[in-house]
């Protein structure tokens, strides 16, 4: 709760700070610290120190899961601004209000974190999507950004009309809004509650674009400025991940064989068309949307396999996702060639940026001594001892060999090509040395992973 209210107080503060503040490092700052704000009152939170009690008639509930990937949230954001909060001077003049959008960006992913009602899953969802329309297209004058905003909308809005329905037909077959009252069997399972589950399905899944709902993704995260791409395509996905998880776990967990397989076929079919359509790119950018496709299919493996392993997995996994993330569109942001071949000799010019970005691609792709190694080893794992097919957990490891072709193609052409034309990139040493810690992390964490997951239990 303690996050939730000030995360919704810091976006109205940066709206007013844009009308008092003229200097643009003053906002930024502002919003740098009141990101370190929100972490602090969240693992204050964590530790039983909570500043307001709002009785919520059982709507939300703040349970240790929710509240530790709050923190991993808040944490990621908070490197995604020291990283790229600059680069957002470039977009437009609107600096204060698309920093005022991330935090009521996050004040929706705090409510979908922990509902227990399905009218606040659908308002946090909402609370995350309508701002995203408008970050989008910030980019007014780029004909690529209305686009892919106009196309997020309307696509966004059909989805929410299936989610809307999803819930009427759930309360026309319970009586309730309520997770713990849907899980609740009383005699044969209702048609009502089966389609309500489908279309409730169905939407998570284009939020979070899983296959056969992705194809949006790639045109909007391409047309999207950049720096926004980063905050979509990593803090937002996971986000709404977790609300994935909590409404089957909670919600739907005495229909699990009716949903399993399809939550098998939505899997394989993400992890499928994510790998194989990323490997044939020519655009960076592009390949990083496939690519949150791909990542999105491992993720999917935690609804599928829905045990403590798989929570455990959704953590670690956020975490080493979001960070490498976040990383490598960091240095692309910097870059003004996004193809392959703007990354030809990359290492003679930036041989400290080209370290950090192989580190980050290495996580990706699921290299040992890496956060996104023991991160997809925990998805695979609770998918091969929680469920009956064992075809799933091998065609991940199947697709993750596959990944790494196309992110070594980035690391080739960093160390084994010859660029034709100097580095323009300049870069702060304070940028250089977030990056180098932000790779150390990700290193520490796939040593050691249990210095994020032991936050569960102690």
């Amino acid at each position: 709760m303690n996050a939730l209210l000030l995360s919704a107080l810091m976006g109205v503060v940066m709206m007013f700070s844009g009308i008092v503040l003229k200097s643009k490092a003053a906002i930024r700052n502002i919003a740098i610290a009141g990101m370190l704000a929100l972490l602090l009152v969240n693992i204050l939170e964590m530790n039983g120190t909570v500043f307001l009690v709002i009785d919520s008639k059982g709507m939300i509930g703040f349970d240790r899961f929710a509240l530790l990937f709050n923190s991993i949230i808040f944490f990621s954001t908070f490197l995604y601004l020291t990283l790229s909060a600059r680069d957002m001077e470039k977009v437009g003049v609107n600096y204060a209000e698309y920093l005022a959008l991330i935090f009521f960006i996050l004040c929706g992913i705090a409510l979908v974190s922990s509902f227990r009602s399905l009218i606040i899953l659908f308002l946090g969802i909402e609370i995350i999507s309508i701002p995203l329309y408008i970050l989008t297209g910030s980019d007014k004058l780029n004909l690529k950004s209305n686009e892919a905003s106009l196309k997020y909308f309307l696509l966004g809005s059909f989805s929410t009309g299936l989610m809307l329905m999803g819930i009427a037909l759930i309360y026309g077959a319970k009586g309730t809004f309520y997770t713990s009252g849907i899980n609740m069997v009383n005699g044969a399972i209702s048609p009502l509650l089966i389609a309500g589950m489908l279309l409730l399905m169905f939407s998570m899944a284009f939020k979070v674009s899983v296959a056969p709902f992705h194809f949006w993704t790639p045109d909007v995260y391409d047309g999207a400025p950049t720096v926004f791409t980063s905050f979509m395509a990593t803090i937002v996905k996971a986000g709404v991940f977790i609300a994935f998880i909590r409404l089957f776990d909670e919600g739907f967990a005495s229909q699990q064989p009716k949903w399993k397989l399809i939550i098998a076929i939505l899997t394989a079919a993400t992890l499928l068309i994510g790998n194989i359509t990323a490997v044939f790119q020519q655009s960076v950018k592009r390949m990083l949307a496939y690519s949150s496709i791909a990542q999105a299919g491992f993720m999917l493996l935690s609804v599928y396999a829905m045990s403590p392993d798989s929570k455990e997995g959704l953590i670690l996994y956020a975490a080493a996702y979001c960070m490498a993330t976040i990383g490598i569109f960091a240095v692309l942001i910097k870059m003004s060639d996004y193809t392959f071949d703007g990354f030809n000799g990359f290492a003679k010019q930036q041989p400290l940026l080209a370290a950090v970005t192989t580190i980050f691609l290495l996580s990706l792709a699921g290299i040992p001594l890496t956060a996104g190694f023991m991160a997809k080893f925990y998805m695979i794992k609770a998918a091969m001892y929680n469920s009956g097919l064992l075809w799933l957990p091998i065609l991940a490891l199947v697709m993750a060999a596959v990944s790494v072709s196309y992110y070594f193609r980035v690391i080739q052409a960093m160390y084994f090509r010859e660029s034709s034309t100097p580095s323009t990139l300049t870069v702060t040493p304070a940028f250089r040395y977030t990056l180098v810690a932000l790779a150390a992390l990700v290193v520490l964490l796939g040593i050691f992973p249990n210095l994020l997951l032991a936050w569960l239990y102690f």
